[in-house]
């Protein structure tokens, strides 16, 4: 019995022993902190150096950088400078790094760029797709201006096309002869000849002409009753013959008065005009319908503008037009839309519109260039609009830049609608008071800075989205 409690008081103290051993064991090495939960965010050098990693990494002689998560208070996660961290600003974690010259170029941890500058954190708070910022000093350097979308009414906008001048077709005659014949004389031998109305232009000869005058001649000769009672339908038959092939009526009155037929039949001019074809010459054989002459009245001529597809929607037949020519600098010629041609040119994509223009003084001439204005009406209901050079129309796409505020600018893609006064209506994309970029020299300097810029902003955007 004494042996067996022997033991057991021994087992019992080794016990006693092992634990106050353990204990001590656990005093002397506290057991390591638990990381935090998570993926690291990035790793920076084990010494505390502004050296970044986004993968892990080991340090020249073979130490392991260290990780650092999102919760920034573990204990075992040293502090670094400008942290991916939450922000104790409030403005939510920080998602990468952005160029602090306003480059389109970010880095997901921290860095400096070629001359030493530290890359600027973006937080969740801040980031937007396709947001550029631009530091507040190069603002004025850059000459950006901004203005704000407004609701207002545009009133008219000018469509410009170039045009041709033509000739008024329904102020054409074409002169010819409804009996086959020659021709004798001519009075009017040149083309570009001015004529008027009722002028001699040509002496025919022909002998249906002859015929038909000496039968109308026996027809009034003929004695009335008896058995010649229907010479008076004779003579009325003849008459009908010699109207019809247009002889004209102080003829049939020199016929009536000398009794006598004319060899030749004179020729004369329908009205006002020019002379713009004259296909004869003296001695020329003609047939029935052969053109004589072809005269043109320029006291009014057709403005044919080429008016670009987008814009044919705002023109309506009866708005006035204005047109300069290159032959008369400083002078205008008023004019009206008189009609809207059904088809558009494969190749240009353009519309005929025919403009009625006064022509009195005869300066404008067939086929001449011009340079026409046709205003349009946008409508007298107040829309939101903005400035014409707050558009960026790519052709594809018209985008806006609208301003953030503390030098942050993101494009927006707008619908626009009609032009005029110098703005543009807005009919989708944007709200009354936002602030949209007027005036950048950087965006205005050629087309290709704009296409650079457009790339930069897609760029940002995905940059933001990563």
């Amino acid at each position: 019995m004494k042996r067996g409690a022997s033991v057991l008081a021994g087992m019992a103290f080794a016990a006693l022993a092992v634990s106050a051993a353990e204990g001590a064991l656990a005093q002397a090495n506290p057991p390591a902190a638990t990381a935090p939960a998570g993926a690291p965010l990035y790793y920076q050098d084990p010494d505390g150096k502004p050296d970044y990693s986004p993968t892990p990494k080991k340090t020249t002689d073979g130490r392991d950088y260290v990780p650092v998560y999102e919760d920034a208070a573990a204990p075992t996660v040293p502090s670094a400078p400008n942290s991916p961290a939450a922000s104790s600003t409030g403005k939510g974690r920080t998602l990468y790094y952005r160029n602090p010259m306003g480059l389109p170029d970010t880095s997901p941890v921290p860095k400096k760029d070629s001359m030493g500058m530290d890359y600027i954190p973006v937080y969740e708070s801040e980031a937007e797709p396709g947001v550029v910022t631009v530091a507040p000093g190069k603002l004025q350097l850059l000459g950006v201006r901004t203005a704000p979308v407004e609701r207002r009414a545009v009133s008219a906008r000018a469509v410009r096309a170039t045009a041709t001048v033509a000739f008024d077709e329904r102020r054409l005659a074409m002169i010819t002869t409804k009996a086959a014949g020659w021709v004798e004389k001519l009075d009017v031998g040149a083309t570009g000849d001015p004529v008027r109305k009722g002028q001699l232009l040509a002496w025919i000869y022909s002998p249906e002409l002859v015929a038909a005058e000496e039968e109308f001649l026996l027809a009034i000769r003929m004695p009335t009753g008896g058995s010649h009672g229907d010479a008076g339908a004779l003579a009325t038959a003849a008459l009908r013959r010699l109207r019809a092939f247009d002889i004209p009526d102080d003829e049939i009155a020199r016929l009536r008065r000398t009794g006598r037929v004319s060899r030749t039949i004179g020729v004369h001019a329908p009205a006002d005009g020019v002379v713009i074809e004259k296909p004869v010459v003296a001695g020329t054989r003609i047939a029935a319908g052969d053109p004589l002459y072809k005269i043109a009245d320029l006291s009014t001529v057709w403005l044919i503008a080429e008016v670009a597809e987008g814009d044919l929607g705002f023109i309506r037949p009866g708005e006035k037009s204005r047109a300069t020519a290159v032959s008369f600098p400083g002078r205008t010629f008023d004019g009206v839309v008189d009609f809207i041609y059904p088809t558009v040119a494969r190749d240009t994509r353009t519309a005929r519109v025919r403009i009625v223009v006064p022509n009195r003084d005869l300066a404008l001439r067939g086929d001449m260039y011009a340079s026409v204005e046709i205003d349009a009406p946008a409508g007298d209901a107040a829309t939101l609009v903005v400035p014409d050079s707050a558009v960026l129309d790519s052709g594809a796409r018209q985008v806006v830049l609208i301003e953030r505020g503390e030098g942050r600018f993101a494009p927006r893609a707008v619908k626009i609608g009609a032009r005029g006064d110098g703005y543009v209506q807005i009919l989708e994309g944007l709200q009354e008071g936002e602030r949209v970029v007027v005036g950048a020299n950087f965006l205005i300097d050629a087309e290709s800075n704009l296409r650079a810029a457009l790339e930069g902003f897609t760029a940002g955007s995905q940059g933001g989205a990563k």
